[in-house]
């Protein structure tokens, strides 16, 4: 079974109670799913994590790590947010060649794209209805299908 964020903590602001909890939580999933538990690995899992399901950029992360006082480059950031992807904590959503949202909520959904706002948008499964997936080519097999449907405000 993947790891789900919704055990992670709460949606909301927390107090350093709850921040001890979240990194105690944090550091206890990371070894579940192999990776060593690092101050800067507990520290941004817990900035993830820490507020329930949602999108987030490596520049969105970085900023909030540096609005928390963590000492981190953006290059560890990508780094750990590609580590997290790998062991099944986050998902990666591409919206382009340049532009990739990693998703708290591991489970399969697809997404909306507001372009001019840069924002992702769960789409509620009832929403969308998927025809059958094509067959893959000899030796391949589908690890997942992404769709983003790019919306723009009229």
């Amino acid at each position: 079974m993947k790891p789900s964020s919704a055990d992670l903590g709460p949606a909301t602001m927390y107090s350093s109670a709850d921040h001890h909890v979240i990194a105690t939580q944090m550091k206890s999933k990371l070894r579940e799913v192999g990776l060593r538990p690092t101050r800067t690995r507990i520290a941004l899992g817990s900035i993830l994590f820490g507020k329930g399901n949602r999108h987030v950029s490596a520049e969105m992360l970085f900023e909030e790590a540096c609005q928390a006082s963590v000492s981190v480059s953006l290059a560890t950031v990508y780094n750990t947010l590609h580590q997290f992807t790998e062991v099944g904590l986050l998902r990666q959503v591409a919206i382009d060649s340049s532009k990739s949202y990693f998703d708290t909520n591991t489970t399969e959904h697809q997404h909306y794209y507001v372009e001019d706002g840069h924002e992702l948008i769960d789409i509620p499964p009832i929403n969308l209805v998927l025809g059958k997936a094509p067959e893959p080519p000899e030796g391949y097999e589908i690890v997942r299908i992404d769709v983003v449907v790019r919306l723009r405000r009229v």
